[in-house]
């Protein structure tokens, strides 16, 4: 995300200044609220603690978030398309209701012209969207304790069996064991390397990935599988620890993380994930390395996809982890941070072994943006 974009600073000038520069090319997202606006709107501007940028509806409804009622992000993206429009007005007009294709067409539309216009136009189809909406509102009620047939009626559900699908389908869990008992909470953490989105209980951490990780979003599902909880918004404690530990870190100050992890892998990426903790900040070590160390009889490969696996950037430090001939290899969080990571844990710890692994001096916090 932003990758063509000006850096989230100025963004967020921009926001302040209610600039129409980014018309259609940013959203901001603002997480004490839940809701993602246009730069351009009138409302109260949130703190710079509070914005998250992206560049797309898609990405701003898949992360949780709700379209604002006073800027109305999602008209002004669909502005061209009179068909987006006025779906989303109705859409508007009955967010609780359960909508199908059937509605669709008797309503005169064709279901495969209309998913093709809102693809086109917000990412995200009109089904889609509706479902988003109203399973997200039923997820927050029983989360406060509401009863399960209150919560499937206002869903516009008459079937429970039907919604109790739907629900788990969406939700990742059956309705029921939601029910005023929330699990896991999800919120971001700002880096200079852009923002990461953190999971946690209220003692463990569960997952900390930066936000464009293109395994995220099966990363969660199977999380949500394992712990039977769906994720919602809000804060814990290893949530905070993690981030005063990051704060940190990218301030140069420590590369040491006391964070509480929930470890859920198997026992052989347990092993793999014990040995990238133990590799000093300002190393590096290689799969062919960490093999040895555990005198696994696996092949290489297989300490390379428990290294993949890991769903702890930076806290479990899979960054630190090169190929034999010192190059760099996979990193879910891209190779340009990466480099930058082992740049700064030079400069922060210089060791011998780290020197010239890519023939160039570290930078300071800071000096490079993505």
């Amino acid at each position: 995300m932003l990758f063509d974009l000006p850096n989230d600073d100025i963004l967020y000038d921009a926001l302040l200044a209610r600039s129409s520069d980014y018309e259609g090319q940013a959203f901001v997202c603002v997480k004490s609220t839940g809701i993602f606006c246009r730069l351009s709107c009138p409302a109260r501007k949130p703190k710079r603690e509070n914005s998250i940028f992206f560049d797309s509806v898609s990405a701003c409804v898949n992360s949780g978030f709700r379209p604002c009622q006073r800027c109305r992000p999602l008209e002004q993206v669909s502005g061209k398309d009179p068909l987006v429009k006025d779906l989303l007005r109705l859409l508007d007009s009955r967010p609780d209701h359960r909508w199908t294709e059937g509605d669709l067409v008797r309503r005169g539309f064709d279901p495969s012209t209309v998913r093709r216009a809102f693809k086109r136009s917000l990412g995200v189809t009109f089904l889609d969207l509706a479902r988003q909406r109203r399973m997200g509102e039923a997820a927050r009620q029983l989360s406060v304790g509401s009863s399960v047939i209150e919560a499937q009626i206002d869903a516009g559900y008459e079937s429970p069996s039907g919604f109790r699908t739907a629900f788990a389908r969406l939700v990742g869990e059956a309705p029921a064991k939601s029910q005023g008992r929330v699990l896991l909470f999800a919120d971001w953490v700002e880096t200079p390397l852009g923002p990461m989105v953190a999971v946690a209980d209220r003692t463990h951490l569960h997952l900390i990935e930066f936000h464009d990780r293109r395994a995220l979003p099966a990363e969660m599902e199977k999380l949500k599988r394992k712990t039977l909880s769906a994720v919602v918004r809000g804060r814990t404690p290893p949530i905070d620890q993690a981030e005063r530990e990051l704060k940190n870190y990218f301030a140069g100050r420590s590369a040491d993380f006391r964070t509480p992890l929930a470890m859920d892998g198997s026992a052989f990426e347990r092993q793999v994930w014990a040995e990238l903790v133990a590799i000093p900040a300002g190393e590096t070590r290689s799969y062919s390395d960490i093999a040895r160390k555990i005198a696994s009889h696996q092949a290489v490969r297989a300490v390379a996809r428990a290294n993949g696996a890991n769903c702890f950037a930076i806290l479990v430090p899979c960054h630190r982890c090169v190929g034999a001939d010192g190059s760099l290899t996979g990193y879910g969080g891209g190779l340009q941070r990466k480099r930058w990571l082992l740049r700064h844990e030079g400069r922060m710890h210089p060791a011998e072994l780290f020197k010239g692994w890519d023939g160039e001096e570290p930078v300071q916090a800071g000096a490079l943006s993505v």
